[in-house]
């Protein structure tokens, strides 16, 4: 996998291996900028990161998951382009199919709120009575039921989208994704202008002025395209929307962050589950190494020299960003716990935070509205662990059937024994992130347990008194 990448053929001085902390610190940092090389991402993020338009609160969000869900069509381009015989065509179209219903459902999801989306670049249809200025627009006209009325619908000109739709072999696969933003963006002040059918008549976000998809796909070429292997393509690809999900999930997690800080528990709970939805598509994005041609992937797996030898070379660890995101996701979510609760952790070990966790669950029915919050949040916080563990505990299984098992076992840390297990496997076998949620959770269920049996025994009590009478 391109995570992996480490082309030791053209970087001979990184086929040492690590003797010292330092010498591992710069290996790895030596591994992620050929990782990033390969896939152009310094390009790439600069767009995703670029901020434009100053009072458009979700810019930084949305831009990376648009920009990614272009990628994604591309990839679906390439896929129906693929000339090989052997390929498996069908599955490909419907895991690609799948994969942009998921993005375009988060996409939505990121629209709901009004607040967010105030400010965003869109072509307002009621206000120019439907007229849409002649210069860069592609416009089409939809005829309501009845026949009283119609709906514009302006379509993008640079994006794949509406190019897909009128490809015979895409057709199918670019009209269904065309009903799924309409449906996905009902809640939305907008719509994408992706040739959508747009019957509600709603603003149009000015997708060409955000997205920029011509400069997205100028770097659609790998800088290793002499290899003569289609699969590098695809996996170049592949990569490419994974590192611009993972640029917007970092976005989001900086935003809940934020709204912990503000006292904004609801808003956090969602931004959580989105995140926890986001690391889904992370793993589904990852599980299209499955797809891939053995002997074409393995091949090219020795053309670009990808191997790991020990764990910090570990096959997604070679995303800087990845590991970023995986410690936003968890670790600093930990830190939030006691602000969350309202109570600070004893140095000395009592289980203050047990306590106040176990009250929150128990009394939410009697307490405040921001007690509710606090419980989606909390909810929130174990949903994210749970993805998180399942993204790499998934990822590891991709790794052993794509590459073989060999490959998954081999990257163990220095300092774990092979008892231990790889570095992988430890990700997602480590204890709970969130100790003293699992302890409140674990005591919780006994209390209502010895509850059950103190009724149980009152009961045959009573049932025998009223025997004996």
């Amino acid at each position: 996998m391109a995570a992996t990448s480490e082309m030791s053929s053209r970087s001979p001085d990184m086929k040492t291996s690590a003797s010292s902390p330092c010498s591992t610190r710069a290996r790895e940092t030596s591994l992620s900028d050929v990782y990033e090389r390969y896939l152009r991402l310094p390009e790439v993020l600069k767009l995703c990161s670029s901020k434009v338009y100053s009072d458009w609160k979700n810019e930084t969000i949305l831009k990376p998951s648009l920009q990614a869900l272009e990628i994604t069509f591309r990839l679906i381009s390439i896929s129906l382009s693929d000339p090989r015989p052997y390929a498996n065509s069908w599955e490909w179209n419907r895991r690609l199919e799948s994969l942009a219903a998921m993005e375009i459902e988060i996409i939505g999801a990121f629209c709901k709120e009004k607040e967010d989306s105030g400010g965003a670049p869109v072509a307002d249809l009621r206000s120019s009575k439907g007229l849409l200025a002649p210069f860069r627009s592609s416009q089409e006209v939809w005829l309501l039921p009845g026949g009283g009325a119609a709906a514009v619908s302006q379509t993008s000109e640079e994006s794949l989208l509406p190019r897909l739709a009128t490809w015979e072999i895409s057709k199918s696969i670019a009209s269904k994704i065309h009903f799924q933003i309409e449906s996905r963006m009902q809640d939305s002040p907008f719509t994408l202008g992706l040739g959508e059918p747009n019957l509600s008549g709603k603003a149009i976000l000015m997708y060409d002025l955000v997205v920029r998809p011509s400069d997205l796909h100028s770097l659609k070429k790998s800088p290793f395209e002499n290899l003569n292997n289609y699969e590098n393509q695809l996996l170049f690809t592949i990569h490419q929307i994974f590192e611009t999900w993972i640029a917007a999930a970092s976005e989001v997690a900086k935003r809940v962050v934020h709204r912990i800080d503000s006292l904004e528990w609801e808003s956090a709970a969602t931004d959580c589950w989105l995140l926890e939805r986001i690391w889904s598509l992370l793993l589904e994005i990852i599980n299209l190494h499955l797809l891939m041609d053995p002997n074409d992937l393995l091949r090219l797996k020795g053309q670009l020299a990808i191997r790991a030898t020990s764990g910090s070379e570990a096959f997604c660890f070679r995303s800087a960003a990845l590991r970023d995101l995986t410690t936003a996701s968890v670790k600093e979510l930990k830190q939030r716990v006691p602000q969350v609760l309202g109570a600070e952790a004893d140095p000395s070990g009592a289980p203050i935070l047990q306590q106040a966790a176990m009250r929150l669950f128990h009394c939410v029915r009697w307490g405040q509205e921001d007690d509710r919050g606090k419980i989606h949040l909390l909810q929130g916080f174990q949903a994210v662990e749970a993805a998180v563990k399942r993204f790499y505990f998934g990822y590891r299984q991709v790794v052993t059937a794509a590459l073989g098992s060999l490959e998954a076992t081999s990257c163990r840390p220095p300092t774990v024994s092979p008892e231990s297990g790889d570095a992988l496997s430890l990700m997602f076998l480590e204890p709970p992130y969130f100790p003293s949620l699992d302890a409140a959770k674990t005591f919780l269920g006994e209390l209502w347990q010895n509850e059950q049996r103190r009724s149980s025994t009152v009961s045959r009590s009573d049932g025998r008194c009223l025997a004996k009478k």
